[in-house]
């Protein structure tokens, strides 16, 4: 039998489409499923005529396999990802110092710091560990993802050709193309930068919610108008994914004759990477407040009961826009973009903090191309993040580059119009008014948190630092003592 390229353990649809993927490529793949008969099934249906080569046990997908030996897990993330790894490493080969270590792929939405420990663990062992976010759905995995690879280093050489060739390409369709695939960075890099992009992910659909429902209730818009709205600003500068498929959404309507939207609940779920990336931001001190918002959205939309409660006790004002409706959606346009502007420069902060943490190597430019095609967060507007980096790769934060600098301030009028009518008309939207909190927040040479740090020190007796004084000397006061302003301690740090 004809040694596979590389193996393949879970069956669901992604992997399924993984492999197919793989085999349109020119790769022999081996399949494994925890659920044997899935196997069978997979390769007397949509693999039937390929090259696929069906498993049965761990030892049999291990001996079928080219040295090094690449095993791709797609299986959920957690435990079961844990519990293959260890049925894996009795039939693996570390390196002789003339083969390579064999490796093993977690491609499923693993939390990063899962990632960073399974590989030391692996390479502890002599193996190589890869956690790579793929993105892009069903369909991404069949016709061409994002992926988002990192771990053992030594490893990528040996798994590059096969990701860069499965993975989307830059012009779209393009198979000469850019692949939407690069080394993101050390153990748990990948992961990271994928767990970010799902948070960016929240940030953008929640932005996109807001603006439809503005559309929906403020200007009594029908589904037919918001789709047409959003047909024509996909034609500029927020072409996207995410854009064209609300297009799509709005539009579509059932056997019956009604529009699908409206019959699905306003509950929404998630699968918690977008509450991981807010956590991140908590635990390594970053204001990821739109991306935040846009959790807490999901959390509210949740309480379904209460809010039907609520709907008939608390009151607001009418919804209903009483103003030149065209030129609010133009308004509304600006909005979206400069609150898409802050989502994405606050993904970014969140990176370039990890990667201080971690001590990991970004190509922040590069992550953009990754994010160019394949992915749901797809957009011509990443092409614009690309080019503020090859210009200034070391650039602290997007809102301090010339393009997205000039950007928000041609939609700053506009977007302060649309969260203010927002407000006045009880319609809420938590996205868009962080980000602008956010934006009069970070350009503000300073903040009351003096105040705060007054009262920290009142109650707590916590310190302050001056701006007469040096960097890193402590001050406290006796705020109750005589004359109630009296330096009574200085501390050196």
């Amino acid at each position: 039998m004809e040694k596979a390229d590389i193996g393949l353990i879970g069956l669901a649809v992604m992997g399924q489409n993984l492999v197919l993927n793989m085999n349109d490529h020119g790769f022999t793949v081996a399949v494994f499923n925890r659920t044997v008969s899935k196997v069978d099934e997979f390769i007397a249906g949509d693999a039937r005529g390929t090259n696929v080569i069906g498993t049965h046990a761990i030892e049999e997908l291990v001996s079928v396999l080219k040295r090094p030996r690449r095993i791709m897990l797609m299986v959920k993330a957690g435990a079961p990802v844990d519990d293959f790894i260890e049925q894996l490493i009795p039939h693996l080969e570390p390196s002789d110092g003339e083969t390579v270590a064999d490796i093993i792929i977690d491609g499923g939405n693993s939390n990063y710091q899962d990632t960073m420990r399974r590989a030391a663990y692996l390479e502890s062992k002599g193996f190589q560990y890869i956690g790579a976010g793929v993105s892009g759905g069903e369909e991404g995995a069949r016709h061409g993802p994002s992926i988002m690879p990192g771990g053992s280093l030594a490893a990528w050489p040996h798994v590059k050709p096969i990701l860069q060739a499965i993975a989307a390409k830059v012009p779209e369709g393009d198979p000469n193309g850019a692949p939407c695939c690069d080394w993101v960075g050390e153990n748990g890099a990948g992961h990271f930068v994928k767990m970010v992009h799902n948070g960016i992910e929240y940030g953008d659909m929640q932005i996109i919610s807001e603006a439809y429902q503005l559309m929906k209730e403020g200007l009594g818009m029908s589904n037919d108008e918001m789709s047409a709205v959003f047909d024509e600003w996909n034609a500029g500068k927020l072409e996207s994914y995410l854009i064209e498929i609300t297009r799509d959404i709005l539009a579509h309507r059932d056997t019956t004759g009604q529009a699908v939207v409206d019959l699905i609940l306003d509950s929404a779920g998630q699968k918690g990477t977008g509450k991981w990336t807010a956590v991140s931001s908590l635990e390594m001190g970053v204001p990821l407040t739109l991306i935040g918002e846009a959790v807490y959205a999901r959390f509210l939309s949740a309480l379904l009961e209460e809010r039907a409660a609520a709907a008939s006790l608390l009151k607001g004002p009418s919804p209903i826009y009483a103003g030149d409706k065209a030129a609010f959606i133009r308004d509304l346009q600006d909005a979206v973009y400069a609150a898409k502007i802050v989502s994405y420069t606050q993904g970014y902060m969140l990176m370039r903090a990890a990667a201080g943490e971690y001590k990991w190597n970004l190509n922040y430019g590069g992550i953009a191309l990754m994010w160019r095609g394949g992915c749901v967060i797809r957009s011509a507007f990443l092409g614009k993040i690309k080019e503020a980096f090859d210009a200034n790769p070391t650039l602290s934060n997007l809102l301090l580059a010339p393009y997205f600098a000039q950007a928000v301030e041609a939609s700053q009028a506009a977007w302060r119009r649309v969260v203010a009518t927002a407000t006045e008309l009880g319609i809420p939207v938590p996205t868009m008014a962080a980000a602008l909190a956010f934006f009069d927040g970070y350009r503000r040479a300073r903040l009351p948190a003096n105040l705060l740090q007054a009262q920290r020190d009142y109650f707590g007796a916590h310190t302050y630092e001056r701006i007469d004084r040096p960097r890193g000397q402590f001050f406290h006061t006796n705020w109750t003592g005589m004359g109630g302003n009296v330096t009574a301690e200085t501390y050196q740090a």
